[in-house]
């Protein structure tokens, strides 16, 4: 009993004695193997994000205004005297000139008036000229000539309106462009008033458009537009007009745009989508995608700086375009986080790649 007990005392000492050596031996230095191999498990701890160079580039700004196409002049010529219709040479979609005859009225008597002031004004001329021999002898006085006078301007101011009157049984067209309705029909009796026909000038044509009041300043007169409109056909013209007072409502500014229309082939009331040059800026284009917030509600972009610590840039988005958006605010040149950018912050150091080895991403940005 006692030598098992002896035995057993021994081992548990040996035993004791072998853990405790760990205590005094430090193990062996770590190997150059060692040491890279630690710092690569370091390195690897950074987030990796992909990245790619932005270069700014000039761009023209334009701003896309929706309207529609309008005539430029448009009047319901109307009926100056009273009288029956007698002709109407012109039909609904007629293009005329200006002075041509849209509307006749019976003459009457109108012819025999002028006549008759024609033959009141020759008397009176004769009376005159006697009036002025009988002054040079003496014979009239001062009265008696002024008299004279007065019916002499009476009756040229009588055949004047006479001729008028009868001038007026022809309703012309006061500007060139098309017969668009049509009031009366051979036959009526037109009244002071009465319209014959509306007549629209489509040359030059307008398009007509409501701005925003954030930009309304990037317009002026004479900018160059390009529009289209709803039956796929390219315009090209001018603004004309800018107004200077808002819409209560609203709150747009009406703004016109002159367009040539010498061959009439455009139509007033196309819904049309104009696009107007208005300055000219260093922006970068870039994927919507690549838009995020900061912690003051800014919109921008990440970036990394040269030394691989991401930064933030806000921007302002000064056209949308169908291949991404261009914006201001960024450095000339700029290594955007193009992957990875909702997972790292400002400061942060990150692990880049060159997004230039991904073309799939490329094509997409």
């Amino acid at each position: 009993m006692k030598k098992n007990l002896i035995i057993a005392t021994l081992i548990g000492v040996g035993l004791l004695l072998w853990l405790a050596s760990g205590l005094f031996n430090a193990g062996p230095e770590p190997t150059l193997d060692t040491k890279t191999v630690a710092l690569a498990d370091q390195e690897q701890d950074l987030p990796r994000v992909r990245v790619r160079q932005f270069n700014a580039e000039q761009r023209t700004l334009t701003r896309i205004l929706r309207g529609k196409t309008a005539s430029k002049r448009i009047a319901k010529v109307s009926a100056e005297t009273t009288g029956r219709v007698v002709a109407r040479p012109v039909e609904r979609g007629d293009r005329v000139e200006e002075g041509a005859l849209l509307c006749e009225l019976a003459v009457d008597d109108r012819r025999a008036s002028v006549l008759e002031a024609e033959s009141a004004l020759s008397q009176a001329e004769i009376e005159y000229r006697g009036a002025l021999e009988l002054q040079d002898k003496n014979l009239l006085s001062k009265i008696r000539i002024a008299q004279v006078a007065a019916e002499l301007e009476s009756a040229r101011a009588g055949l004047a309106r006479q001729k008028l009157n009868l001038q007026r049984t022809r309703i012309v067209a006061p500007f060139a462009g098309v017969i668009e309705t049509l009031h009366m029909d051979v036959g009526d009796l037109a009244a002071v008033g009465a319209p014959c026909a509306t007549l629209i000038d489509l040359d030059p044509l307008l398009i007509s458009a409501n701005v925003s009041e954030r930009d309304i300043n990037y317009l002026s007169l004479g900018g160059s537009v390009t529009a289209r409109t709803s039956t796929n056909e390219k315009l090209t013209g001018k603004v004309t007009f800018v107004g200077s007072v808002s819409d209560e409502i609203t709150r747009t500014y009406p703004v016109e745009i002159t367009v040539p229309n010498s061959d009439y082939r455009l139509r007033a009331g196309l819904t049309t989508v104009a696009s107007v040059e208005t300055e000219t800026v260093l922006a970068h284009r870039v994927s919507p995608a690549l838009f995020t917030l900061n912690d003051a509600g800014l919109i921008g972009l990440r970036a990394v700086d040269r030394d691989s610590r991401v930064v933030f840039h806000p921007v302002t988005i000064v056209e949308d375009a169908a291949d991404g958006a261009w914006v201001t605010g960024l450095p000339g040149v700029v290594r955007l986080i193009t992957v990875g950018h909702e997972f790292v912050s400002k400061g942060q150091e990150v692990d880049t790649l060159d997004d230039s080895l991904s073309p799939a991403t490329a094509s997409l940005l």
